[in-house]
């Protein structure tokens, strides 16, 4: 193919001299070299792995299933917002009790501890000059308060957390911080990455410049007027200021009246407050597996959500995916693995959940940890952090999760806020990776409700849960320990 070219058109005699054939042997050899990938000869891939039909018989099974969506249903109807450490919470470990009890699983409980509360108040922004309008906006988790009459100070923009960043010490004195940001969708998230410190870190760096109060653009890639809440944490020796998001199109009217270069003047009302130490806790389940050292299989999502919305997408559809396909591998038999189901408590304020269940059961051999939170659309990658011993492991999940269109990343699996402490603890991890493209449309905003939940890619997760279950707690090699992913 590529020798044609060459000498398809040549000029009389050119190959006869003796240097021109050491010219075109040279042309040759180059061409070769510049030739990309996507065309070079390519070397034949090992043969995919087998997949066991009873493996394949659950994964199919699983497309038309019907009962994650029921768990979501009657999660967010029958409880509603699940902010952590509140009686709302409460009700929903009592109501998980019951749910996973119906469903067969054994040693179900509720696992107890202790965390601060933060709850929200009133909450108003108002334009005061050079153009008087109000805004939409939801406080941060963790927010000071401003005085119940309010706070009135000029806003001083920045258009990114780069810009904020650079502002002189002391700058903000007395002035109401704003900054922006451009998150835009992405399939695996990474936006979020980028974009988040405006959020994670903002605020207190902010009150570090002396602002009176912050108020943010929301973390989020929708144009409606619902804003994203989110926790945002003040170090030790910095006191919280009034921090709030503003929904996106508002975030940006702010932004268009401080374009046209007069002074702006906002009165902000935010009313939070710090409630003490509550109770939290864990949900736990189990499916009894036959080998009690082969070590524990561990999933789940977060039973608790933010208080705007019904959590739906985040996370009753994790905690609904995972313990559906457990049910459906206890369905079929007893596994080899233990598979333990976790509803884990107080994820969105601070993952103490992870923390605590980490902290109760950090001597027990766990083979694999994984969870799910990221909404319920499609799962279009797979990615694990397995030891040697057991890569035939992730050979079976690639061929098994291949025929629901998910295809095998190369980065090294371990994500989630639940399950990073105990894979910190050298457990080896598989991620199942949702699309990210409208999660962030929704997430954290009173539009998470039940309405945002596609039945069809509910299904798939399942499917993907279930065969991956199928082949992690029932496989015969060992799963030892990992060296965690930094």
């Amino acid at each position: 193919m590529i020798a044609r070219p060459v000498g398809k058109r040549r000029r009389p005699g050119l190959a006869s001299h003796p240097m021109n054939h050491r010219i075109l042997a040279a042309a040759l050899a180059a061409s070769a070299l510049s030739v990309p990938p996507l065309f070079a000869q390519r070397v034949a891939p090992p043969p995919p792995a087998t997949v066991d039909p009873k493996v394949a018989a659950l994964r199919d099974a699983a497309m038309s299933d019907t009962m994650a969506y029921d768990i979501i249903e009657g999660l967010t109807t029958e409880v509603g917002q699940r902010l952590a450490g509140t009686e709302a919470e409460a009700r929903a470990r009592q109501w998980a009790v019951v749910k996973l009890k119906a469903m067969g699983f054994k040693n179900v409980r509720i696992e107890p501890y202790q965390m601060p509360v933060w709850v929200r108040g009133e909450e108003s922004a108002t334009i005061l000059s050079p153009f008087p309008q109000t805004l939409t906006l939801a406080a941060l988790g963790n927010s000071g308060a401003t005085p119940a009459g309010g706070l009135t100070a000029p806003v001083v923009v920045f258009a990114t957390y780069g810009d904020l960043a650079a502002a002189p010490a002391g700058s903000l004195t007395g002035k109401i911080a704003y900054v922006g940001n451009a998150m835009q969708p992405t399939q695996d998230g990474s936006s979020y990455g980028q974009s988040g410190p405006a959020r994670f870190v903002g605020p207190a760096l902010a009150a570090s410049k002396g602002a009176a109060a912050i108020v943010i653009r929301s973390i989020g890639t929708d144009h409606h007027r619902f804003p994203h809440t989110g926790t945002t944490n003040f170090p030790a020796g910095v006191t919280p200021i009034p921090a709030a998001a503003l929904s996106v199109p508002d975030a940006e009217q702010l932004e268009r009246i401080a374009a046209r270069g007069k002074p702006v003047m906002m009165k902000l009302v935010l009313t939070p407050r710090q409630t003490g130490t509550h109770e939290s806790g864990n949900v736990i389940a189990e499916v009894p597996g036959s080998d009690p050292s082969a070590g524990i299989v561990l999933v789940g999502g977060h039973l608790d959500s933010w208080d705007l919305g019904t959590g739906a997408i985040d996370d009753a559809s994790g905690v609904a995916i995972t313990a559906t396909a457990a049910k459906r591998i206890m369905d079929a038999g007893r596994p080899r693995r233990t598979i333990r189901v976790v509803w884990f408590g107080a994820e969105e304020v601070g993952g103490f959940g992870g923390k605590d269940y980490a902290r109760v059961h950090a001597q027990e051999r766990h083979a694999i940890a994984a969870e799910s939170d990221f909404g319920a659309d499609r799962i279009w990658r797979f990615e694990v952090n397995l030891p040697d011993s057991a890569k035939p492991v992730a050979d079976r999940l690639a061929s098994a999760l291949a025929p629901i269109g998910i295809t095998r990343g190369t980065a090294i699996g371990g994500d989630g806020t639940d399950i990073a402490p105990t894979l910190a603890l050298g457990v080896g991890a598989v991620d199942l990776n949702q699309s990210g493209l409208q999660y962030f449309d929704t997430h954290h905003t009173p539009d998470d409700g039940i309405d945002r939940i596609d039945r069809a890619q509910l299904s798939q997760n399942v499917a993907a849960w279930t065969a991956m279950l199928a082949i992690v707690a029932n496989a015969p090699e060992a799963i030892g320990p990992v060296t965690p992913r930094k």
